[in-house]
C-alpha cells in the first residue's frame, strides 16, 4: 500500500508512485498500457525519435494507450549521440506535447555501451535549462558529475546502475550512496535493473526512485513482472525508511539467554 506521507516530488509535482517505466520493447500498444498499470506507474518515457506520438498521423499513437490525461509523459532523447540532436529533440516534444516542459535528457557516447558523453550531456542540460525545460538527466554514476549536473539546475539526476538493457542490475553501490548522500535534488537508477530484487536493492541505498524498460517488457510476462517491480519499489522504500539493522560481524541471538527462564 502506498504511503500518501511519502511522496515523490519531481519539478514541483507529487506522485505516489517511485517507479517509473519507459514504453518501449513491448509486443503491442495494449501490452503497453497494461505493463504500465500493473506497474503503477505515474511517469512513462516516450523516445520522441522512436515511438510515435503524433508525428506520423497514419501509424499508432502511443498516446492513445497512454493517455497525457492519466500519466505524465517524460519525452527522451533515446539515440541522441550530441547535445544539439537532444535539444532539437526535446524542442520538437515541447511542441507535439503543447508546451510539455518535463523532459529525460540523454546523450549517448556510443552505439556499443549506450554509456552517456557527460561532456555532451553537461552542455545539453544548461542550454535546455536556460530555455525553461525541467530536465531529468540520465548520467554516469559519478558523484562530481552529478554535483554538476545539479548546480546547473536539472531536477533529477540518473545515474545508471549498470548498461542500458543489460539487466546486470547495481554495479556500483558505492557511487550511488555517494551520489545520493550529497544530491539536493530527487536521485532516480536508470538503467541495468534486470529484475525485482534490483529494484529493491536500488530503494533501500536510498534512491528516490527507479526507472525501467527491459527488464519489464523483456520478461518472459511483462505485465506479471511489472506488478513484480512495484511491489519491490515500494518494499525496498519501506526498507530504507524502517532503517536496516546493523551489520555485526558476530551472532546475536533473538532469544537472549538474560532474563531466561530456569527450570
Amino acid at each position: 500500500m502506498t504511503n500518501n506521507d511519502d511522496l515523490l516530488t519531481i519539478a514541483g509535482r507529487q506522485y505516489s508512485s517511485r517507479l517509473l517505466v519507459g514504453s518501449g520493447k513491448y509486443q503491442d500498444l495494449h501490452q503497453t498500457r497494461a505493463a504500465t498499470l500493473a506497474a503503477g506507474a505515474e511517469i512513462i518515457t516516450v523516445a520522441i525519435r522512436r515511438v510515435n506520438i503524433g508525428q506520423d498521423p497514419h501509424a499508432p499513437n502511443l498516446l492513445d494507450a497512454v493517455p497525457p490525461s492519466e500519466f505524465t509523459i517524460l519525452p527522451n532523447t533515446a539515440g541522441c549521440y550530441t547535445a544539439k540532436d537532444a535539444i532539437y529533440t526535446l524542442q520538437l516534444a515541447r511542441e507535439l506535447l503543447n508546451g510539455h516542459k518535463l523532459v529525460k535528457l540523454e546523450v549517448l557516447g556510443d552505439e556499443k555501451t549506450l554509456f552517456p558523453n557527460m561532456p555532451e550531456t553537461l552542455v545539453a542540460a544548461k542550454a535546455l535549462v536556460a530555455d525553461g525545460f525541467d530536465v531529468m538527466v540520465y548520467c554516469s554514476d559519478d558523484p562530481i558529475q552529478a554535483r554538476m549536473l545539479e548546480d546547473i539546475g536539472v531536477v533529477a539526476v540518473m545515474p545508471l546502475a549498470s548498461l542500458i538493457g543489460s539487466g546486470m542490475g547495481i554495479l556500483n553501490p558505492w557511487n550511488l550512496s555517494l551520489i545520493i548522500a550529497q544530491a539536493n535534488i530527487p536521485v532516480l537508477v536508470d538503467a541495468g535493473v534486470g529484475t525485482a530484487s534490483d529494484a529493491a536493492i536500488a530503494m533501500e541505498l536510498g534512491c528516490d526512485g527507479v526507472l525501467m524498460n527491459t527488464a519489464i517488457a523483456a520478461a518472459r510476462d511483462p505485465v506479471r513482472m511489472a506488478r513484480a517491480m512495484r511491489l519491490a519499489v515500494e518494499a525496498g522504500r519501506d526498507a530504507y525508511l524502517a532503517g536496516r539493522m546493523p551489520r555485526r560481524f558476530a551472532a546475536s541471538p533473538s532469544s537472549p539467554m538474560a532474563g531466561r527462564l530456569t527450570v
